[in-house]
């Protein structure tokens, strides 16, 4: 069993920067997705980045293109998620998922076995 805590959201004015992070309890797989998700109110979760390590493909949502870099430190147990030029619409709760089945599962939220309590971020205009 993997336990994921999320941690780094807040509040922030558009324009801002905030990072994310999400520590691993363990973790014994060669390979694996790490990714980060949201889900605002009245809203449908959705797949924000996320990365396989076997390769570092990542993927991102075409809304944060260019914004957020999703990151994996070297021990592989602790994902990153540096955002910058927050917006209003960047509000949501985050969350962190882990262990989709391989990399063309990498926005597939359904696949991901292990999730984290979530991590609100709060963007002003």
């Amino acid at each position: 069993q993997v336990q994921l805590v999320e941690s780094g959201g807040g509040s922030v004015q558009t324009g801002g920067s905030l990072r994310l992070v999400c520590q691993a309890s363990t973790y014994t797989y060669s390979d694996y997705c790490m990714g980060w998700f949201r889900q605002a109110p009245g809203k449908e979760r959705e797949t924000v980045a996320s990365i396989y390590t076997g390769g570092d493909i990542t993927y991102y949502a075409d809304s944060v293109k260019g914004r957020f870099t999703i990151s994996l430190d070297n021990a592989k147990v602790t994902l990153y998620l540096q955002m910058n030029n927050l917006r209003p619409e960047d509000t949501a709760m985050y969350y962190c998922a882990a262990n989709c089945p391989g990399p063309e599962y990498l926005q597939k939220q359904e696949t991901y076995h292990y999730w984290g309590q979530g991590t609100q971020v709060t963007v002003s205009s």
